[in-house]
């Protein structure tokens, strides 16, 4: 009877299992059926929004006017999605037109003063805390005041690294693949997938491999024998294995602790695979298919990977963009992390105050920071200097070297008691008179 009770229960069980990847190999077909009519409709949203940013531009040129891209885009995906008339049309492109000349900056305005308001304005309201990534709980990341005051510090390694990796539209929907990519990105060390026993005794070090771990990481014994094989190169040492191959034990011909101590936290550090300073991999579904979050960022090492699709991927690393990608790359990086920073404690800052200073930051062809280390402490005025830190070696250094300030900007002119060159003060009034006329002779 127990028999039968048994067999039927594996039966049942067997059931179960089919039944659940018949539901997982349909639901993967309607993800990927899904997927495919989301790309033929944005496709087709694509070609009409083109067709009508064209007819705009055309607009404009008949006329002799300008408009900036983003504008055109954004009135043309309004006019993509209602029934308008031709002078209906008109009147909206006239309508904005009339609105850019007005929101135009003035000629002497003081951009970089308005730009400074309005982000450390809003900065007094943001929160001093590390978050959770957005739909990522595993992962944490600094956000709030912490994050803003690194992008604009310009620090080389932000407080918490992390990438955004997106895969080949080939695998993106192949989770085992995604989940290979993810454990080839993870770095591994030898300590992570055995155990390590020092043998006071014998003088050696037994490496002891834990199966489930190197099931988990997907590292084979011949990758642990290679790592250790580099060992034996670097510190002279003999290595042996044992006939079960399960594990490895390492001799030291020396009789020093010391050496064989060294030895043990050298192959607990051994790198056996994955990319250098990416200490975690976690896998997420998004609308497009699978995608990897990463704690620790490394764009080069990461962009050398065959699957991972290299114009998608992103980091909060600014320097590192800077080093692999160029200096273009690393300003559009720190308006998008600026901006990200910002809107994520729902704050809204106008994005052209935000490029203004990815502008000023980037202007010399490298990320320099905004402060006396970057842009504050190279001003040309002295003032200028000596009013934002350490006054008095500002001060002393120019009279030693003979330093000459033209007074051209604000601080300086507001320190000697002056106009500044801004608004109207930037405009000289010169009155000329005319000549006398002579009296009319009688």
């Amino acid at each position: 009877m127990a028999k039968k009770d048994t067999k039927k229960i594996k039966g049942r069980i067997k059931k179960d299992v089919l039944k659940l990847q018949r539901m997982g190999a349909e639901e993967e077909k309607k993800h990927k059926e899904d997927k495919e009519k989301r790309k033929k409709a944005e496709e087709r949203q694509n070609k009409k929004l083109e067709e009508v940013e064209v007819k705009v531009s055309g607009y404009l040129k008949k006329r002799a006017q300008f408009l900036p891209k983003s504008i055109i885009r954004k009135i043309s995906k309004r006019i993509m999605v209602t029934k308008i008339s031709p002078k209906q049309f008109g009147e909206i492109v006239r309508l904005t037109l009339e609105k850019y000349s007005e929101h135009l900056i003035d000629p002497t305005e003081s951009a970089g003063i308005i730009a400074a308001q309005s982000i450390g304005e809003p900065g007094t309201q943001m929160t001093m805390r590390t978050f959770h990534y957005a739909g990522v709980a595993e992962v944490n990341v600094t956000q709030g005041l912490p994050r803003l005051i690194e992008i604009v510090d310009a620090r080389r390694q932000p407080s918490t690294p992390m990438m955004e990796i997106y895969l080949e539209p080939t695998i993106e929907d192949d989770f085992d693949k995604v989940l290979k990519v993810a454990k080839d990105i993870e770095i591994s060390h030898l300590i992570d997938v055995a155990d390590v026993e020092t043998d006071i005794t014998n003088m050696q070090v037994i490496v002891h491999l834990d199966p489930d771990a190197m099931e988990r990481k997907d590292v084979n014994p011949d990758e642990i024998e290679a790592v250790l094989k580099k060992v034996k190169k670097a510190k002279g040492t003999e290595i042996e294995i044992t006939a079960e191959k399960n594990k490895f034990i390492v001799r030291t011909g020396a009789t020093s602790y010391k050496r064989l101590q060294n030895l043990v936290e050298g192959i607990k550090d051994l790198k056996i695979k994955g990319v250098d300073g990416i200490s975690r991999a976690i896998i997420k579904r998004s609308a497009d298919g699978y995608m990897i979050y990463t704690e620790g960022s490394n764009l080069a090492g990461v962009l050398e990977h065959e699957y991972i699709d290299g114009r998608r991927v992103k980091t909060n690393n600014i320097l590192e963009v800077y080093d692999v990608l160029g200096i273009e790359a690393a300003r559009n990086s720190i308006i998008h992390e600026a901006s990200a920073t910002l809107s994520e404690q729902g704050l809204t800052v106008d994005i052209r105050h935000i490029m203004l200073i990815s502008d000023i930051m980037t202007s010399e062809g490298d990320v320099k920071a905004i402060g006396r280390h970057g842009i504050s402490g190279k001003k040309s005025s002295v003032l200028a200097r000596a009013a934002f830190e350490i006054t008095t070696n500002h001060l002393l250094k120019a009279g030693i070297t003979g330093e000459v300030d033209r007074l051209a900007g604000v601080a300086e002119n507001i320190i000697v008691g002056q106009p500044v060159t801004l608004g109207t003060g930037a405009v000289t009034l010169v009155y000329s008179p005319g000549k006398k006329k002579p009296a009319p002779t009688s």
